[in-house]
């Protein structure tokens, strides 16, 4: 069958070398630049953390990409010998061809040539086994390399061609997926490590990563979006999950570059309506915060305006917590009215108090609908919707009823914001944010601080004005949490119930209640603690991580009442027995403790073990 030898820009001996070290899989990594973080306090402290993740991200020294061994080729050599049958002086069947040079084949013939099932060994050691058509290798097949490297899968003209996997011998780096000619080509999967925790999945193109694809790093911190030449490279999303920040946009050679959105959450705090988190929203130059950008501040406060290298320069305008505002020059993260002072979480409120020309106030916008007539708008920052209290008045009446009633709200809502907030903070510790929401419990405990209940009216019958629930233990449940829209909208329906009559005569009248209650049960005694729950606040986040336990006792004694409404209810002589059963096992079980001990130290062996201590 003549000649058969290597290809010279191919040769064999490169399965007998070490693969040479790509660096570009973590190229993306180490030229990553977390943007530092907008301000003093929190900002600063997720740059430290981001930074510190970024250096573990390299992971280990760069390993290789799966790929640096080539195929031997087939080409002329002579056979010095033969072993097996043949046809008319042509091998045929199966048989065994000794190459000069040490090659050797072994496997079927058709005609004097391989064709079939067979093996082919190179006289250094590399190895094929699998399908030949006229001395090519086609079809389906297995390279093997002297160090352990492995090639499976489909071949066209002795390449790597079509679907397969290859798994290196010398590191734990595997790829399944698509070749075109020998290189990655079109989809396919790169492992960088045995446990598969780091891999790339993705598009390639003549070996290297280009289009889309995403990527898993040991640490768990994963890039989803676009490639170019291995590097991050258009639009696409990092999560560093071990730091709890993310960034989506665009990015240049592995950098972020152009627009983006980086967010890092914090912390966050029980009984809370969102997590904390810190969020830029704007330009970006080679990983920087540079240009027109937007931060949110995780406290509630907003600087927009613009940026560099990460400072607040330029004209921008900060919006405080309270709703204040600051519109004017910035310096490096200075007011240039102020230059002594920095922008950051701590001195907020100093500034707040400072007379700079640009610091000015927002009106609240609050808005009083009547669903029934109209649909819900999304304009006011509030809205309130008093339908079925406005049911009640005549129709010519309820467009003045609405706007005086917003005019009072609009009046208090300074007062009533500080009010929810206070109260929706019991029970929890300290937020940042200040966005806990109000639970009915905390609600209870403000209707009972401002007297409510001196107004012919119980709590129980406060639940059942404010509910059209139909399950009653609904309607009682400490679990029902209050936007600050829903606690105006109840204080606006419980003023109209409990001072309706003295207004009979007047209108417009809701406002005339609202203002009433207000002066005389909310402003006086708001905010002013009574009872033991919540005396206290580092009791108060004790006891009340009872208060499911609490809620499924209350369940399991309660009884539907004898009287209208028969709501359930758990009586007096229930909950003493309830305590007394507790106490009864609490005794019990403290003297079979007790006894069990005083056994136990009254055994001879025991009582002569501690005598010699």
């Amino acid at each position: 069958m003549g000649k058969d030898k290597k290809k010279d820009s191919k040769k064999g001996e490169k399965s007998a070398t070490a693969p040479a070290h790509d660096t570009s899989m973590e190229l993306a990594v180490s030229n990553q630049n977390v943007p530092p973080l907008a301000d003093q306090g929190d900002e600063h402290l997720a740059t430290r953390v981001a930074s510190k993740e970024e250096r573990k991200e390299s992971e280990p020294p760069p390993v290789p990409e799966p790929i640096e061994y080539e195929e031997p080729i087939l080409t002329q050599l002579i056979v010095e010998s033969y072993e097996g049958e043949k046809v008319r002086g042509l091998y045929e069947g199966e048989g065994t061809a000794y190459f000069q040079g040490g090659n050797v084949y072994k496997g079927m013939f058709s005609e004097g040539l391989m064709h079939g099932q067979g093996t082919y060994t190179w006289a250094d050691g590399v190895q094929y086994e699998g399908n030949f058509v006229k001395n090519v290798q086609m079809d389906h097949g297995t390279y093997k390399w002297l160090d352990g490297s492995m090639y499976e899968g489909e071949v066209k003209n002795g390449i790597r061609h079509g679907f397969g996997m290859y798994k290196c011998g010398t590191y734990p780096v595997s790829y399944i997926g698509q070749w075109v000619e020998g290189k990655r080509h079109s989809k396919g999967t790169i492992y960088y490590n045995e446990s598969g925790s780091s891999w790339y999945e993705g598009d390639f193109v003549n070996n290297i990563k280009s289009g889309w694809g995403v990527r898993r790093y040991k640490s768990g911190n994963i890039y989803e979006g676009q490639w170019e030449r291995d590097l991050r490279h258009g639009e696409g999303r990092m999560r560093w999950l071990t730091s709890n920040q993310e960034y989506t946009g665009m990015w240049v050679n592995g950098i972020q570059h152009g627009q983006g959105t980086h967010t890092w959450y914090l912390k966050r705090i029980a009984g809370s309506q969102y997590p904390l988190r810190n969020e830029y929203v704007g330009d970006f130059v080679n990983g920087n915060r540079h240009g027109h950008g937007k931060f949110f501040f995780a406290s509630g406060a907003m600087y927009d305006g613009e940026w560099v290298l990460n400072k607040k320069h330029g004209m921008g305008k900060l919006v405080f917590k309270n709703g204040r505002v600051y519109e004017g020059e910035f310096n490096y993260d200075h007011i240039t009215e102020c230059p002594s002072l920095q922008i950051d979480m701590t001195n907020m409120e100093e500034l707040i108090n400072l007379p700079l020309k640009g610091l000015s106030g927002i009106g609240e916008l609050v808005k009083v609908v009547d669903h029934s007539r109209t649909s819900s708008s999304s304009g006011p920052n509030i809205e309130i919707d008093l339908s079925t209290l406005l049911a009640l008045f005549p129709e010519k009446d309820k467009e003045d009823e609405m706007k005086q009633t917003e005019y009072a709200v609009l009046r208090y809502i300074s007062e009533l914001r500080r009010i929810y907030t206070f109260y929706s903070s019991l029970g929890y510790d300290h937020s940042l944010d200040n966005t806990f929401l109000m639970t009915k419990l905390q609600f209870w405990r403000f209707l009972k601080d401002c007297r409510f209940h001196y107004c012919n009216q119980t709590l129980a019958s406060m639940d059942r004005i404010l509910n059209d629930k139909t399950l009653l233990e609904e309607i009682h449940s400490p679990y029902e949490t209050l936007l600050l829209r829903m606690f105006l909208t109840y204080l606006i329906y419980l003023s109209f119930h409990i001072y309706h009559k003295d207004f009979d005569d007047t209108s417009p009248r809701l406002f005339k209640c609202f203002s009433k209650l207000m002066v005389k049960n909310i402003c006086p005694y708001a905010c002013r603690i009574k009872g033991i729950l919540f005396s206290d606040r580092q009791q108060a986040v004790y006891a009340l991580s009872y208060i499911d336990k609490c809620w499924e006792i209350f369940q399991a004694f309660c009884r539907p009442s004898t009287l209208p409404p028969y709501e359930p209810t758990m009586k007096m002589r229930h909950f003493i027995w309830m305590l007394e059963v507790i106490l009864t096992l609490r005794n019990l079980s403290s003297r079979v403790i007790m006894n069990d001990v005083s056994q136990s130290w009254l055994h001879p062996g025991n009582a002569a073990s501690f005598n010699s201590q």
